[in-house]
């Protein structure tokens, strides 16, 4: 089937509407993700890689525009250019005033970097990108290796699916239920590190080690490190802020719960809450409490409801009229009223997947987000899973906690990067 010829401006799909209007040194919006391998980078063979990722992901072509009452996607005919590391983690990738691609790769040493700006896509949805480099790089640095058979990545999408605006494709009309009730979330506090930038602090665990503990529990993994993390973000909260609840933001791959290809944004959020002046503080009943959290918001219902709110914006004719100006102001709010509802994201992109004749030329892959706050990343590859945290403190308290925790819990971790980008 021949993929259709690629527009060359599509609108920004309904969760991308959000970032352009709150992009800001304190926070761009960006996130990385990585793939160390057994061997040194090879720039020219990576950039020959990208060559070939680019033209199989048209819309990593394109720039954001502004018009009167719409942000869009405008092609470009700007070259993606590799370079070698020389930025701080997830630096500004969209500016207004400077049109550019809006995402970087680089390469320092053993590792391939690959820098993206939200409003093009989502986690799992840059993975796609990330992965489809990743395999040609491989493929064209040891094509002697594969002379006898050659590699297939597990990703068919056709040019048209990956471009897809799933929001688009699954919002109905039927009615939202009234929203719930909002809660003062407990906010982590204290001195920044300079210049709006970020720490990164990575742990690396054996997969097979924390899995069998997960199952003592009898939960999943992505409840089992959000108990943890609300532990350890517990052990920070003064006392006369006890009664305030710790509050996760989870986003959730749609395309678990939706038929989707688009390497574009379709994802969702939830909350999920524990109070800690109320409950025990156990882990076991900080897991059960979550447990029923994610059972009440993880339904086909609720998800769909978050969908038709996205989507419903573009079909409201009274909001499609407001100019850009007052729209952007009125995301800016917005932006500002959810930051106060949770304490900290916690975001498991999940298992990264390569074919079995690529696995042996790399050691592991792991992801990080741009924060003004305190967010983990988690991603996993073979017998390695990765925990990333990424702060705006000055503090790292939070992050020794969580990884204490785990050690006390009988699971092995090894900090391998401690990455404190500020001056004493």
């Amino acid at each position: 089937m021949k993929n259709k010829k690629v527009s060359e401006w599509n609108r920004l799909d309904n969760a991308a509407k959000i970032f352009p209007p709150n992009s800001k040194n304190s926070d761009t919006k960006v996130f990385r993700f990585a793939c160390e391998l057994y061997e040194p980078v090879d720039k020219n063979v990576l950039q020959n890689a990208l060559d070939i990722t680019v033209e199989a992901y048209p819309l990593y072509k394109s720039v954001i525009k502004s018009g009167l009452f719409w942000y869009y996607f405008e092609m470009s005919h700007f070259k993606a250019e590799v370079t070698e590391e020389n930025l701080p983690p997830c630096t500004t990738l969209y500016d207004k005033n400077n049109k550019t691609l809006l995402f970087r790769v680089m390469y320092y040493k053993k590792r391939i970097s690959f820098e993206v700006y939200h409003a093009l896509s989502d986690g799992a949805g840059a993975l796609q990108f990330f992965k489809t480099l990743v395999f040609h790089y491989i493929t064209l640095k040891y094509e002697y290796k594969f002379r006898d058979r050659v590699p297939v990545l597990d990703i068919d999408a056709s040019k048209t699916q990956k471009m897809d605006d799933s929001f688009q494709k699954y919002y109905s009309r039927a009615q939202s239920s009234g929203k719930k009730k909002g809660i003062r979330a407990f906010k982590l506090r204290g001195p920044k590190i300079p210049e709006y930038r970020i720490s990164v602090i990575e742990g690396v665990i054996p997969v097979d080690r924390i899995l069998a503990k997960v199952k003592e529990y009898g939960t999943s993994l992505t409840i089992f490190l959000a108990a943890v993390l609300m532990i350890a973000i517990n052990e920070e909260i003064p006392v006369r802020l006890k009664k305030r609840p710790v509050v996760l933001s989870i986003p959730v791959n749609l395309r678990n719960y939706y038929y989707s290809q688009t390497a574009r944004n379709f994802f969702g959020v939830i909350n999920v809450d524990y109070d800690f002046s109320a409950g025990s503080g156990q882990l076991q009943d900080v897991i059960e409490s979550l447990k029923n959290s994610f059972g009440e918001n993880l339904t086909p219902e609720y998800l769909g409801k978050r969908i038709n709110m996205l989507a419903s914006l573009e079909h409201n004719y009274v909001l499609r009229a407001i100019p850009l100006v007052i729209k952007d102001i009125a995301l800016k709010i917005a932006n500002n009223i959810v930051d106060r509802s949770y304490t900290s994201t916690l975001s498991n992109v999940g298992i990264v997947s390569m074919p079995d004749d690529i696995k042996p030329f790399i050691v592991s892959f792991d992801v990080f987000v741009s924060t003004n706050k305190l967010q983990a990343c988690v991603c996993s590859f073979e017998n390695k899973l990765r925990i990333s945290f990424t702060s705006a403190f000055v503090s790292t308290e939070v992050q020794r906690r969580f990884f204490k925790t785990l050690t006390d819990l009988g699971i092995p971790v090894t900090i391998e990067s401690n990455i404190i980008v500020h001056e004493e």
